[in-house]
C-alpha cells in the first residue's frame, strides 16, 4: 500500500525570516491525521533568510537530523559543539536527557534551505550526543546509500532507534529498486526534482507512506534527490 502526502497539503509556517512546510503536525500546525509515521515524527522543509535562525532552545529524548540542501547551517549547543553544516553534510543530535542548541543561517547573503527531521528514540534519558559527516556524492549517485542507522552501518551516523535513513541522488531517467521487507514500513520524501515512486508521480515536497510492498522503485523524470526512511512497524 502506498499513500501519497501531497506537497501542497502540508502545513505552512510563514514567520517572515522562516518559511516552512510541515509534513506532520508541528508547532501551531496540528492535524490529528498526520501526527507522524511510526517513530518518524517531524519533517520540516525550512527556508531561512540570510543571518536569521532559531535562537537557543531545549530538546530532550529526540533524535534530530539536519539535512542541508542549499546554504550553510550554523550550529551551537550546550555540549560545546560549534559547527557549520553545508549541502552534502548530515548532522544527527541525540538530545537524550536534555540539550540546548541554536541553528542559524550561516550566511549574511544567501538563503538557507534544509530539512529538520525528528525521530523518536527507542530508549530515553541517555547521554546527549552529536555526530556530523559529509558523505561522498558518488556513493549515492543513482542508488540509495545508508546515512543513518542503529548500528553505524557502512560508516553511517548512529541513531537510537531501529530506523535507517537512506539518500539517493538520481540523474534524469535513472532507475533504482529498493528491496522492501514485509515487517517494515517506509517513508519516501522527494527532496528535489520529479520522479515516479512505483506507479505514483512525485515532485519535490511530496511524501509517501509505504507498507506491504515487495519493492520500492524509483524512476527519475529529471535530476532528483530522494530520502528513504526504513522504519519499524
Amino acid at each position: 500500500m502506498i499513500v501519497k502526502r501531497h506537497r501542497n497539503d502540508r502545513g505552512p509556517t510563514d514567520a517572515g525570516w522562516l518559511k516552512s512546510m510541515h509534513s506532520f503536525s508541528f508547532g501551531h500546525y496540528h492535524d490529528p491525521e498526520h501526527m507522524g509515521f511510526g517513530p518518524l515524527r517531524v519533517i520540516n522543509d525550512d527556508h531561512v533568510i540570510p543571518g536569521a535562525g532559531f535562537g537557543t532552545h531545549p530538546h530532550s529524548n529526540m533524535e534530530i537530523i539536519s539535512y542541508v540542501l542549499d546554504g550553510e547551517l550554523a550550529h551551537k549547543d550546550s555540549m560545546g559543539n560549534g559547527s557549520s553544516i553545508k549541502a552534502g553534510d548530515i548532522q544527527l543530535m541525540s538530545a537524550g536527557t536534555g540539550v540546548t542548541h541554536s541553528e542559524f543561517n550561516g550566511s549574511r547573503k544567501n538563503g538557507l534551505h534544509f530539512l529538520q527531521i525528528w525521530i523518536m528514540p527507542d530508549v530515553e534519558n541517555t547521554e546527549p550526543g552529536y555526530q556530523q559527516k559529509a558523505f561522498e556524492p558518488s556513493e549515492m549517485q543513482n542508488k540509495f546509500r545508508v546515512v543513518v542507522s542503529p548500528d553505524g552501518e557502512n560508516g553511517s551516523l548512529q541513531i537510537k532507534q531501529d530506523a535507517r535513513l537512506l539518500t539517493g541522488k538520481f540523474d534524469q531517467n535513472a532507475e533504482a529498486v529498493f528491496e522492501a521487507h514485509p515487517d517494515r514500513k517506509y517513508w519516501v520524501q522527494i527532496v528535489r526534482g520529479i520522479a515516479r515512486i512505483n506507479t505514483h508521480e512525485a515532485r519535490a515536497g511530496d511524501g509517501f507512506a509505504i507498507s506491504g510492498e515487495d519493492t520500492i522503485s524509483v524512476t527519475s523524470t529529471t535530476d532528483a534527490e530522494i530520502l528513504l526512511f526504513d522504519l519499524p512497524q
